[in-house]
């Protein structure tokens, strides 16, 4: 008996075909029963010690719930330790695993043929094909061939849908895991954009304008003005929400690596290409894909970018086909982009594709009484995140922190909230209530950021103790009146150097003689 050249044809076919694992399984098997006449066979997969029934027919459907322990089923332990075939003889004493389960008889099968198949997949066993017939010697004069094609295409079977289904457990593991950073990513820092201040009203309102749209949105503004909240918010307000929020800081690419890290790779595009990895646009697919630090790419590296945001498709290094994608993008700069397209560092038209609606971050010094906001944000961060009971800032400290420059914006003053709260914890004898003074600032900000507002006492610095009825307002004025004038005095009038002593950029020290109508003459006066 020989397997037909119709059946081999058609059981290679459907190998092919984009079936689920059960219908693959169910065609193999009918495919065999076409070519040997049989009562019952099953699939079996080896999982561990045990074999799983994945398919059958002939047998009652409990027999799909059973685990098969191989040590405690003489037959299976024999067709597992097995190279080839085995056929049982139809007087053999050896108990058979399907005794009581054939359809149609509740009792023992009575003297039959059987024969098992190890399945091996890369000098491996990965299952076990069995074949039972209640005529003695049916399988007796099968030709070997044909056992070998059948052995040869059960293995296949069974480790396609083996491979397949690890794929679909994977996928479906990468989409958990980047749902889950996505949450993660949403959740941190509380996810909200904490101020009240025109600057951030008209902020928070042109996110509302852009999020609803799939425009590609360019996000500018100065280091740590909080860039990656606001493409968080845009993601969360968008109705792509539900999707992934995928995030490429362009600034820490290899350049070697950009494109695969941007686009994917296939096995062996390249050396160390050892398998096919999706990119971050194709894990981004269906959601939004946020570009930090675009402004660092290479020039290379913007054509292929700009090849994704014109056609929406990438083209995975070493592959022909290019693929289409659905992503939303969000870039990120702390550059001046328009500078950089006039020196040549940037593509033109890479910026006008990318600044299709352009937001920029407002530094927190232009946010006019968010600083005691997001002082509270963050001393609530850090009281949970150092297990305090309270914490709190005293006034003084708070007056003088509404004062400073902010050179880092909103991430210098988390950590400086941070450290100083290690600073007061350290000094407290209790976690109950812990007050942050102006001595667990004063040391973090002369060391890290050589701030000129904190290098004296705050009674000497603000010289306002005396003045009962002056307002805050006022008094941050006359504060920052006297600063200047002193520092102005001090250098004839130059502007760049007292910007130096102040800490302060030439052109900010501009603007803040302009508000505080500081004429500067020969002789400097208020």
């Amino acid at each position: 008996m020989t397997i037909s050249n119709s059946a081999l044809v058609e059981l290679a076919l459907d190998l092919t075909k984009s079936l689920n694992n059960q219908d693959r399984f169910e065609r193999l098997l009918d495919t065999i029963r076409k070519t040997i006449l049989c009562d019952a066979i099953a699939l079996l997969i080896l999982q561990g010690n045990h074999l799983k029934p994945v398919a059958m027919q002939g047998l009652s459907r409990d027999t799909l719930g059973r685990r098969f322990v191989i040590n405690e089923h003489p037959r299976f332990a024999i067709i597992t330790q097995a190279e080839r075939i085995v056929r049982f003889e139809h007087d053999s004493p050896l108990p058979d695993p399907y005794d009581g389960l054939l359809l149609d008889r509740d009792d023992d099968l009575p003297m039959h043929s059987c024969m098992g198949f190890p399945l091996i997949a890369q000098n491996k066993l990965i299952g076990v094909l069995t074949l039972d017939s209640l005529a003695p010697h049916v399988f007796s004069n099968i030709n070997e061939r044909t056992l070998d094609i059948i052995a040869a295409m059960a293995a296949a079977t069974l480790n396609t849908a083996m491979n397949l289904e690890q794929l679909e457990l994977l996928a479906k593991h990468n989409q958990e895991v980047v749902a889950e950073l996505t949450q993660e990513a949403w959740q941190k820092d509380g996810g909200e954009i904490i101020g009240q201040s025109p600057a951030v009203q008209n902020l928070k309102n042109n996110i509302q304008i852009a999020a609803g749209s799939d425009l590609t949105i360019l996000v500018y503004g100065e280091t740590g003005v909080g860039k990656e909240l606001v493409a968080r918010t845009l993601h969360q307000s968008s109705l792509r929400n539900h999707q992934p929020l995928v995030y490429v800081n362009c600034a820490a690419l290899p350049e070697t690596l950009i494109e695969s890290e941007l686009f994917g790779h296939v096995k062996g595009a390249f050396t160390g290409a050892l398998n096919n990895r999706a990119g971050k646009f194709a894990l981004a697919h269906g959601g939004t894909i946020f570009l930090d630090e675009i402004g660092e790419l290479p020039l290379i590296a913007q054509s292929k970018l700009l090849r994704v945001l014109q056609n929406n498709e990438i083209q995975p290094v070493g592959q022909d086909q290019v693929q289409l994608i659905d992503v939303r993008v969000v870039a990120a700069t702390n550059r001046d982009l328009k500078t950089e397209v006039a020196e040549g560092r940037f593509r033109a038209d890479l910026f006008h594709r990318l600044s299709a609606y352009p937001i920029e971050v407002p530094a927190l010094r232009n946010r006019e009484g968010d600083v005691h906001l997001l002082i509270g944000f963050f001393l609530e961060q850090a009281r949970r995140k150092f297990g305090l009971t309270q914490l709190k800032m005293s006034a003084g400290l708070q007056l003088q922190l509404t004062h400073y420059n902010w050179p880092g914006n909103v991430r210098e003053l988390e950590h400086l909230i941070n450290r100083a709260t290690l600073r007061a914890k350290a000094r407290n004898q209790s976690n109950y209530l812990v007050t942050l003074e102006q001595q667990d600032c004063l040391d973090t900000l002369l060391q890290d950021t050589k701030a000129v507002l904190l290098q004296k006492q705050p009674a000497d610095l603000l010289n306002i103790e005396g003045t009962p009825n002056c307002s805050l307002k006022d008094a941050t004025l006359t504060f920052q009146r006297k600063m200047i004038i002193t520092a102005l005095h001090k250098h004839q009038g130059k502007m760049s150097a007292a910007a130096l002593e102040l800490q302060l950029d030439r052109a900010n020290l501009a603007r803040l003689c302009k508000r505080l109508s500081i004429v500067i003459t020969k002789n400097i006066s208020g």
